[in-house]
């Protein structure tokens, strides 16, 4: 079996698509998959399945619909696919900490996407200003390291254009996956 993170887009955000994760863990349980976990409240899920990537979505997807009467998207990466996010990290320790340094907020994020993005997005996501943000593009996944915040970021606001999904984690809750995926096998 393959150890997938599923990462819903949307859950239990400001009060909105509101879903218990105990009764989640159940749902999907329920619909066959093994070794389901869930950190922190806003959707992430660590599960084992035989299934494929698009299979699997599309279950998990149908399962929330039926048993939460919500339409939630969701985007799929294996346990590996997320230790080579860490590992491929293009900013450098020294970026990140001069950043960190100025910031209150968390600032190092990776935006995934369900399939790559377009070239001509990226082409014009290249020609815009974000002041001292920084991005870099790898694959479906976008490195994201914020000068003070994600919060009224205009590199955030553009992120989201690059694909018809995309969701959106700091860096501390992918190491955290990433912890209890290695916890779990």
């Amino acid at each position: 079996m393959t150890q997938y993170i599923a990462l819903l887009r949307g859950i239990n955000v400001g009060g909105k698509n509101k879903i218990k994760m105990a009764d989640l863990r159940e749902a999907l349980s329920n619909v066959g998959f093994t070794n389901v976990q869930t950190y922190i409240q806003s959707g992430n899920i660590l599960l084992e399945s035989n299934e494929d990537e698009a299979t699997l979505r599309t279950l998990i997807e149908h399962t929330i619909e039926q048993e939460f009467a919500l339409s939630i998207k969701t985007v799929i990466r294996t346990s590996e696919q997320l230790k080579q996010i860490v590992e491929n990290c293009p900013f450098s320790e020294e970026q990140i900490a001069l950043v960190e340094a100025n910031s209150e907020k968390e600032s190092l994020y990776v935006a995934m996407l369900l399939d790559e993005p377009h070239i001509e997005r990226i082409e014009k996501l290249n020609r815009l200003d974000f002041g001292a943000d920084q991005y870099s593009v790898v694959g479906r996944d976008v490195y994201l390291l914020f000068d003070h915040s994600i919060r009224n970021s205009k590199l955030a606001i553009q992120v989201e254009k690059l694909g018809q999904l995309i969701t959106t984690r700091n860096w501390k809750t992918i190491n955290k996956l990433i912890e209890l995926s290695n916890d779990s096998v």
